[in-house]
């Protein structure tokens, strides 16, 4: 080989090392630069998904707090506001989220398997029944009930009025409760509960149902910690034998209360069954019929959908306290605020007699018997359209939900994501989402979240009934956040699966009976009382810092 080939054959090899040297030395970087991106993306996922432990909590972090005289041993809970949170605690991740065992076994105890203590395939099943209850349709056709029960109630007053000079402080609490049993008896179950006169004998049920919400806020305890543990130790002759051996008074209230209940929801079932059966003749013969919606629907349900009695009654039982109490504080709640903001009240009631002076002087002639029949009386879509109305209620619903909190426990590991950034516990990083264990309490803190002044405003904590009506006449949004209430943007009645299934018809219901009342009457607050508001399980209002719910106005005539 010459000195040519060898040096030739030389550069051939150095160049050919150098390119494989050079490969090498791309593919090593290129894999260290894709090992230190996966390491990096690895710690900074564990900093976001971070443990509960990330979460701040209150100040002090005592396992110790004392409440009403007792020592309670705190848990470690999670309370939760955010809206993306609050959509998967509500929605997405429904079945994750389920109701607390406490909170479902004292359900089950005091109303029955109804739509508070059932859970999954049940409580979907149950739902289903209860549809036609609340459908379009039926609310549309009920009104003409609601104006009945609500006039026996402004009768009632006039009365009281007419017997006293024309004014009189009257204790709203009483009232409103026993007139929301009615509305629910009437035109829900098709049972009159109540007479709604000042002489009448009030119904067991609305008389022992008025405390219920302030001895079960003493038993709180028990239900969260001990009642999961016992409820099913024996017979259940051999648990009520306990029950009525164990000397504790709140217990024994409990019981006696939760027995007139199912009483009266027996009774409800029995006698609706009966009258079914016995209309089917009248249906065929084209009378006119009035049954209770809740009740014929399942008795005209599929086999596979239809409830037994015990679910029934348990059903009825539910339905009735749930109406009647989370729509009388809603009640009580408006007419309170409106007696202490007389301009909007004086503002309402323009509205309403508007509408009612429209009503009788436009549209089509009517005959005597229409006119007998619609007098003092809007229709579905009257009622909707009065704006100022619809602030009133949804701005109350609002900044006061009837019941504030609800109980959630996790039934297996699961992220919650957040919809902005978190500050840590550690008061330097921020997490984006955490990891919350299987049996953690969850709040989703429905009062926080219609409060939360990222969404709502700085003026978020007053009540301003105008941002609703501004909305309304603009078209615009009341607010731009995804917030998964199944009502106006509002967790008032929860949302998802287990949203309230009647809060259509509630809102119904606070509006047919503030048109009636406002019409005719002005609330003022007395001089010599302070209203204050309980935190029990459904708020009640309360006299100078007193246990019983009390709510006295001045109500006078409104001169025509």
């Amino acid at each position: 080989m010459s000195v040519t080939e060898n040096v030739l054959a030389k550069i051939l090899r150095l160049t050919t090392t150098s390119t494989t040297s050079r490969v090498a030395q791309v593919a090593l970087i290129y894999g260290s630069t894709w090992v230190l991106w996966k390491l990096v993306r690895r710690v900074a996922a564990k900093k976001k998904t971070s443990s509960l432990e990330s979460v701040a909590g209150p100040d002090g972090g005592s396992l110790l707090a004392v409440s009403r005289g007792c020592v309670w041993l705190v848990e470690k809970t999670l309370y939760v506001f955010d809206p993306k949170a609050l959509y998967h605690v509500i929605v997405k991740d429904l079945y994750i989220f389920e109701e607390s065992k406490g909170f479902s076994v004292f359900a089950g105890l005091t109303w029955g398997q109804g739509l508070l203590a059932t859970v999954g395939e049940q409580h979907r099943k149950q739902r289903k029944m209860l549809n036609p209850v609340f459908s379009m349709g039926h609310m549309r056709g009920v009104i003409p009930s609601f104006y009945e029960v609500v006039h026996r109630l402004s009768g009632t007053f006039e009365n009281q009025l007419a017997s006293s000079g024309g004014a009189k402080e009257i204790e709203m609490v009483h009232w409103v409760k026993r007139t929301s049993l009615e509305l629910i008896g009437k035109s829900g179950l098709g049972y009159s509960f109540d007479a709604l006169t000042e002489n009448a004998v009030e119904h067991p049920y609305s008389r022992s149902v008025k405390m219920f919400n302030e001895v079960s806020s003493k038993l709180i305890f028990a239900q969260t910690f001990l009642l999961p543990l016992v409820h099913n130790i024996g017979s259940p002759k051999f648990r009520r034998w306990v029950v009525d051996t164990v000397p504790w008074k709140n217990l024994h209230e409990l019981r006696d209360i939760v027995d007139v209940m199912h009483e009266a929801a027996s009774e409800i079932v029995e006698v609706k069954k009966r009258e079914y059966y016995e209309n089917k003749t009248k249906e065929e013969l084209g009378l006119d019929v009035d049954e209770g919606k809740a009740v014929k629907a399942n008795m005209e349900a599929d086999e596979r959908d239809k409830l037994d009695d015990a679910e029934l009654t348990g059903q009825i039982a539910t339905l009735t306290f749930a109406a009647m109490d989370t729509t009388s504080s809603a009640l009580a709640r408006l007419l309170h605020l409106l007696s202490e903001h007389q301009d909007a009240q004086n503002r309402l009631r323009d509205e309403i007699q508007r509408a009612y002076a429209s009503k009788r002087s436009g549209g089509r002639a009517l005959s005597d018997e229409d006119e007998e029949e619609t007098e003092g009386q809007l229709n579905y879509d009257e009622l909707m359209n009065l704006s100022y109305l619809d602030g009133v209620v949804r701005e109350t619903l609002r900044l006061y939900p009837p019941a504030p909190t609800v109980l959630r426990e996790t039934l297996q590991d699961v992220v919650m994501p957040f919809s902005k950034p978190l500050l840590s516990s550690d008061g330097k990083t921020y997490i984006t989402e955490v990891v919350v264990p299987k049996g953690t309490k969850v709040f989703p803190a429905l009062y926080a979240a219609n409060r939360n002044k990222d969404i709502w405003g700085e003026d978020a904590e007053e009540w301003k009934p105008e941002r609703w009506v501004k909305a309304s006449e603009t078209g615009q949004k009341v607010v731009n956040e995804r917030i998964p209430g199944v009502y106006s943007h509002l967790m008032t009645f929860i949302g998802g699966g287990r949203a309230c299934i009647g809060f259509k018809f509630a809102e119904l219901e606070i509006k047919v009976t503030l048109c009636v009342l406002l019409s005719k009457f002005k609330f003022n607050m007395p001089k010599d009382k302070n209203i204050s508001w309980r935190m029990t399980p459904v708020v009640t209002p309360s006299v100078d810092g007193g246990n019983q719910p009390k709510m006295p106005l001045v109500v006078t005539r409104v001169q025509s």
